[in-house]
């Protein structure tokens, strides 16, 4: 099986969205090598980075029903290097 590392970057507009987030990385949990979530309350937003090694169908996969929640935005940076496990 061929893997990338990427990281995708979302940004939660809507705070109601957050379960539904958390649902959803939580499905991928296998493939996700760590997160980090930074809320900036001046702006009532979080900015949450995810980085992820799986195949590129699984990142686009996680990348697109993130995008899709209310509120949410993400776009994700892919790692040039392929690796096969």
């Amino acid at each position: 099986m061929e893997t990338r590392v990427a990281v995708i970057g979302i940004v939660v507009e809507n705070y109601e969205s957050a379960e539904a987030l958390n649902s959803v990385l939580h499905e991928y949990g296998k493939y996700i090598i760590g997160r980090m979530g930074i809320p900036y309350r001046e702006k009532k937003i979080n900015v949450i980075s995810v980085a992820i090694d799986a195949p590129q169908d699984i990142i686009s996969a996680l990348s697109g029903k993130i995008g899709k929640l209310p509120g949410v935005s993400a776009k994700t940076a892919f790692s040039n290097a392929i690796f096969v496990e």
